[in-house]
């Protein structure tokens, strides 16, 4: 399959560094558990990608640990929202450019606030959905904030 994705594109534009991890995926499960478990690696490594829409801001993007919850009052207060919604799954491809299992933070349709939780920045590598089903990015935590200018804080739960 070795696509290069938009976010691969925007990633090797910016001259920095990856890994393409390939995976067979089953479209009756998309959690990032598995795809953790078919990449070989940690699930604390793996960052799940949610659309959210602010009360204030509209549509924002969240990166959390893959078996983790979104923390919703963490992500407005870190978004300047007094409410965050995560949007319907109908809006997601037609926002973001991206089908749910294969949204990625970086290279959506539009550049949207994007927000992580701080503990990635605790890891070495850090993967995210390369922008299809059954590939994940591997980089640098401080190179995932950097390219998607992400805003850090408490934005999970166990």
């Amino acid at each position: 399959m070795s696509h290069k994705t938009n976010a691969a594109r925007i990633l090797d534009k910016s001259r920095i560094p990856y890994e393409l991890k390939e995976y067979a995926f089953d479209e009756s499960d998309l959690s990032a558990v598995t795809a953790a478990q078919k990449v070989g690696l940690n699930i604390e490594q793996v960052y799940k990608t949610l659309v959210a829409r602010g009360d204030k801001t509209g549509v924002i993007v969240a990166c959390i640990q893959g078996d983790h919850e979104l923390y919703l009052k963490g992500l407005a207060a870190l978004s300047g929202n007094k409410k965050v919604e995560v949007v319907p799954l109908k809006e997601v491809q037609p926002l973001t450019g991206y089908i749910r299992g294969g949204v990625s933070p970086i290279g959506m349709k539009k550049n949207y606030p994007v927000f992580m939780d701080s503990a990635l920045t605790k890891l070495e590598k850090v993967s995210v959905s390369a922008g299809l089903r059954g590939l994940q990015l591997l980089l640098n935590p401080q190179d995932l904030i950097n390219v998607t200018k992400a805003k850090l804080g408490n934005i999970s739960t166990e």
